[in-house]
C-alpha cells in the first residue's frame, strides 16, 4: 500500500481555504472512486492543508495523477496557492487498529 501525503500552502480562514474545502467537497468523491484510492481525506494545520490518500500500488496512484479527474481538480488548487507544494508518496510498513 501506498500513502501519499500533500502540503498545500492554502491559508484557512481565507477565502481561498474556503475555496478549496468546497473543491475537495465537490471531488471527493470522484478521487475516492478512481481505481486502486483505498481512502481519501483532507486535514487542516495552522497555515496550510494537507492531503492524505491510501492507494493499493504506486500504479493506482500514478494512474490518478494522469487521469482526467486530476487535470480538472489540480489547476484549480494549484491558483489557490501562495507558496511551493510539498509531496511524499510513502511505502506503508505497518498497520494496526487498537
Amino acid at each position: 500500500m501506498v500513502s501519499r501525503i500533500v502540503q498545500l500552502p492554502i491559508a484557512p480562514g481565507t477565502d481561498a481555504g474556503s475555496t478549496f474545502e468546497q473543491l475537495f467537497k465537490k471531488y471527493k468523491v470522484q478521487i475516492a472512486s478512481a481505481a486502486g484510492c483505498i481512502d481519501v481525506r483532507m486535514l487542516r494545520a495552522e497555515g496550510c492543508y494537507f492531503t492524505y490518500s491510501h492507494w493499493e500500488d504506486q500504479e493506482s496512484l500514478d494512474a490518478y495523477r494522469h487521469s482526467a479527474i486530476f487535470a480538472e481538480v489540480w489547476p484549480q488548487t494549484k491558483a489557490l496557492f501562495h507558496g511551493r507544494p510539498k509531496a511524499w508518496s510513502c511505502e506503508e510498513l505497518a498497520h494496526e487498529r487498537a
